[in-house]
């Protein structure tokens, strides 16, 4: 009869830690999806803040250096006589 009693509490504990360990990965796993889905959001928030500046430091160089950027190349489509005259008129 000792033997059948002791069984019984060896499958139960055996039963009950198997339980456990799916309960606790459930848990572990939902934790660290939530932190990867937060560590993906700070790393989109931090891309466009980059953009931003990227951009924002680009307005101010065209403002900067609008003049400056004049196109030489007869056969470029982007090609302004006009500017280039202005450009060669400016510097001399």
């Amino acid at each position: 009869m000792a033997s059948q009693t002791r069984n019984v509490v060896r499958y139960t504990a055996l039963l009950s830690g198997i339980a456990y360990g799916f309960v606790h990965q459930g848990t572990l796993q939902k934790t660290h999806d939530e932190e990867k889905v937060k560590h993906q959001f700070a790393h989109r928030q931090h891309l466009i803040e980059e953009a931003k500046k990227a951009y924002a430091a680009k307005l101010v160089a065209e403002k900067a250096g609008g003049a400056k950027e004049v196109i030489t190349n007869i056969d470029d489509p982007k090609f302004d006589l006009e500017k280039l005259l202005e450009a060669w008129t400016q510097g001399a």
